[in-house]
């Protein structure tokens, strides 16, 4: 075996391929329906490289691409996340307080424990550093042997942790508030007299669109324009959530029998894929699809259904549903491009450019009082860049999105690589942390630490805030700045976006906090 082991330690990009086939193959695996899913990478660098460091053996993967992953993944998330995120933001402020305050009794934790059992502060920063499996934090330390030491005792300890927590999570916790109903379009006969369709969309918080309008229901059906007036007798088509329809239902007058989306002779409708490239990042109303005499009713994004308003910015590879005539049908699907392509472009300009953003904001030294300067570093910059450019959408002419399908698929590559990097690093430490006299020491100060951070974390979200199941899933990964965490999230809620928006909420505040903390913790 030490012949195969020494074969991949000379051969360390065949290694990572082997590492991460065989870790997704592995996560796949699921007991009770439960899975590690891309987590497992981690674990089988881990051990395969624990495995060498017991015979002598040094595997490893190049640091550039370990670091190459983190960006890419840290980009991508904030891209996904972007168009939400400062929104929600306003709303969710309470959730980065309470993530700096869990992480500071954190830190408290592991140095109030550390000192009782004499370890020396750079033992305890770096054992902080493990249970929050925070690298960043661990180099904030400079990196000393006693704290690499204390970082790979307790690295695994913080994983597992949280992992449960995360679980946990997702099997216990209430039903998100925000939960989007199924979208139904429903023919509602309009009983009162001269209603604005404008007043209506915006009494239902834009929630809510119609698609076609019949004076009664012999005559054909005919657009709705936004100073559109419904009138006693009308039959319109209502768009939105199941339970939104219901009220405007129920507001109007009340269901109808007749269906006018049965009736495809002056209307029709189809779902046009956005590929032209000077479209993405532009809102409905730049369309000016009412020349054509159409429309965009919903807007498909990835898995999910959005009722599109005049305001909804469109990304490359969104699939909208337009209805127009018929025989306008060709011109507006030239106009948005309408090819697959569309839903992979990867827009490199604007990958390559907001890395490098995000990695010049990372290197930037802030001066931090008590503790010297500080760095947001390569993860936490990008990911602030990623948020940014996601919410823009676009910069003039220069499009600074990516299709959502894209982003997933970049996100995946990076988190596969940075999980099998970090790995390979934990294991090559772990026995000479396993070997050291002050291990005990450490592993009770790292288990009660990382207990600390993800009990405290659940137990905050789920009594006080009273944070949806999906979204706490999130902001707990996202608390823990691990992406193993997030991609465990996704592989067990479906990769909802609400997950990932959690995860971005409060990712940026525990990566400064945990930086701080550690160099506090070394100077104490």
């Amino acid at each position: 075996m030490t012949a195969v082991l020494s074969f991949f330690a000379d051969q360390p990009l065949l290694f990572t391929a082997l590492v991460v086939g065989l870790g997704v193959a592995l996560g796949r695996i699921r007991y009770r329906g439960v899975g590690l899913g891309p987590a497992a990478v981690l674990f089988t660098a881990m051990v395969i490289t624990a495995w060498g460091t017991a015979l002598d053996v040094d595997i490893s993967i190049p640091e550039i691409l370990g670091n190459l992953g983190l960006v890419l993944f840290a980009f991508t998330t904030g891209l996904m996340a972007g168009p939400t995120f400062f929104a929600t933001l306003r709303t969710a402020w309470h959730l980065v307080v309470t993530v700096t305050l869990v992480v500071i009794a954190a830190a408290a934790t592991a140095q109030g424990l550390g000192t009782t059992f004499g370890l020396s502060p750079t033992a305890i920063a770096g054992t902080f550093a493990g249970a929050v499996t925070n690298t960043p934090a661990l180099a904030a330390t400079g990196g000393s042997p006693q704290a690499t030491v204390g970082y790979a005792t307790t690295y695994l300890l913080g994983v597992v942790t949280m992992l449960v927590m995360v679980g946990l999570a997702l099997a216990k916790g209430r039903e998100d508030p925000d939960s989007q109903a199924d979208v139904v379009d429903v023919t509602v006969r309009v009983d009162r007299p001269d209603i604005a369709v404008a007043d209506l969309r915006k009494r239902h918080g834009h929630r809510i669109t119609f698609s076609r309008v019949a004076h009664d229901s012999t005559t054909p059906p005919e657009h709705v324009h936004d100073d559109s007036i419904l009138h006693h007798g009308d039959l319109v088509t209502a768009v939105g959530p199941a339970d939104e329809v219901e009220k405007v239902a129920d507001e109007l007058g009340h269901r109808s029998s007749h269906d006018l989306t049965a009736d495809r002779s002056a209307l029709d409708f189809r779902r046009i894929t956005i590929s032209a490239p000077r479209l993405a990042g532009r809102r409905v109303r730049d369309l000016e699809l009412d020349r054509h005499d159409g429309s965009i009713t919903r807007v498909r994004r990835g898995d999910e259904d959005l009722i599109a308003n005049v305001d909804t910015v469109l990304q490359l590879g969104d699939r909208v549903r337009v209805v127009a005539p018929p025989e306008r049908m060709a011109d507006i699907a030239r106009e948005l491009g309408d090819s697959s392509r569309g839903m992979t472009e990867l827009n490199a300009a604007a990958l390559g450019l907001g890395i490098a953003a995000g990695i010049g904001l990372g290197v930037i030294s802030i001066p931090v009082p008590f503790v010297g300067s500080l760095s947001l570093g390569a993860a936490a910059g990008t990911l602030i860049v990623g948020l940014v450019l996601g919410r823009l959408g676009r910069i003039g002419p220069v499009a600074t999105s990516m299709p959502l399908t894209s982003a997933q698929v970049v996100s995946e590559i990076g988190l596969l690589l940075f999980l099998a990097y970090a790995g390979e690093r934990a294991g090559s430490l772990i026995l000479t942390a396993l070997t050291g006299g002050e291990i005990v020491d450490m592993l009770v100060t790292g288990i009660v630490t990382a207990a600390v951070l993800g009990v405290g974390m659940f137990a905050a979200c789920r009594w006080v805030l009273r944070v949806g199941r999906l979204r706490m899933a999130g902001v707990l990964a996202g608390s823990q700045t691990n992406p193993a965490h997030l991609a465990f999230a996704n592989a067990r809620g479906g990769g909802d976006p609400r997950i990932a928006l959690g995860y971005a909420l409060v990712y940026p505040a525990a990566m400064v906090v945990k930086i701080i903390a550690a160099q506090v913790i070394c100077i104490l």
